[in-house]
């Protein structure tokens, strides 16, 4: 991928990259975003990989995460404006919308101030209403000032322990080497200072007024046990947009794995919304196929394999040689 930058209104720095070919859809920012972590990741790179073999696909870093400037204030309305100015300097015309967890809002209010830019909008695992928008307010504080803490003591440290927190919400039911990746990714992606200046600004998003605003056809998925943002919000949002159709999903994961069930049912659900064919995706057989292709590749592991297959012949004509020998006549 080619890594591109451009600058928003406000003088902030904002590093984006368009890769595949096909028809235009854009993906925005999140939470755990970067864009050249995000290709190696077992987590992201598959969905990347899979949505660019049939589309010229947006991508970018946030304002404060990733490769973009990470000293630049934020705010729920400087995250539209950051995805308005890399659709401008990508010169995205018409296209999908996909909307990621928080980024949900962001597409929500991009859609209902540009009709005329989003053919399709498709919202996965997000809200439209922050903690601080929700019922019981004050335990949502609460929560919200405890993922500050562990943030602070120890979000950029080398021990995972403190970010495990947050991987055990988004993806309860996944493997170690998930957990792994998830939680490397963390630390690559923020500061603990934006980190926590993140979470502040996502609980306190609230575009439920701008959903009956929504025009374009619109998908909406949701995990069904989603720990991270609750089921019901994302039939919240299903309900306040006419026409939008409702999948929903059997897992407990918010950020799902690439081989479990529930993520061939999302992908096959957005190729029949969009009208094409299903998206491979590749997981862990792939990944391991891809690591033995490196290894073949080595030259030093090439000729141990050789020196290995030649020793095996020798030892193997010399027993027989033996066995020929010993044979009385």
């Amino acid at each position: 991928q080619q890594i591109q930058y451009c600058t928003t209104p406000d003088g902030v720095r904002l590093a984006y990259s368009v890769i595949g070919k096909g028809p235009r859809l854009v993906r925005t920012s999140h939470w755990f975003s970067h864009l050249e972590h995000d290709l190696t990741s077992p987590i992201f790179r598959p969905d990347i990989v899979g949505l660019a073999k049939q589309h010229e696909l947006l991508r970018y870093d946030a304002r404060g995460i990733g490769l973009s400037q990470r000293d630049a204030p934020v705010s729920f309305e400087a995250f539209v404006r950051d995805l308005e100015t890399v659709i401008d300097a990508a010169k995205f015309d018409r296209f999908v919308l996909l909307g990621l967890s928080q980024g949900c809002g962001q597409a929500i209010a991009y859609a209902a101030s540009h009709p005329d830019k989003v053919s399709h909008l498709i919202l996965y695992g997000g809200y439209a209403r922050g903690q601080f928008h929700r019922d019981d307010v004050e335990k949502q504080k609460e929560r919200i000032e405890l993922g500050c803490a562990l943030i602070r003591n120890g979000w950029g440290s080398g021990e995972e322990s403190h970010r495990q927190f947050f991987t055990s919400q988004f993806m309860p039911d996944a493997d170690r080497e998930l957990h792994h990746s998830l939680n490397e990714t963390q630390r690559l992606a923020a500061a603990p200072e934006m980190a926590e200046r993140f979470l502040r600004v996502n609980a306190a998003i609230d575009v439920a007024g701008l959903l009956p605003k929504i025009s374009a056809p619109t998908l909406v998925l949701h995990p069904t046990g989603d720990l991270r943002v609750p089921f019901p919000l994302g039939q919240e949002m299903a309900a306040g947009i006419k026409g939008a159709k409702f999948v929903p999903l059997d897992t407990l994961n918010h950020m799902l794995a690439p081989n479990e069930p529930a993520h061939q049912v999302m992908m096959k659900a957005v190729a029949e919304f969009l009208g094409e064919k299903p998206i491979r995706i590749t997981g862990m057989s792939d990944r391991l196929e891809h690591k033995a292709k490196a290894l073949e590749q080595h030259w030093s592991i090439k000729f141990v394999l050789i020196f290995a297959a030649i020793t095996g012949c020798l030892i193997f004509f010399w027993e027989v040689y033996k066995l020929v020998r010993g044979t009385p006549h």
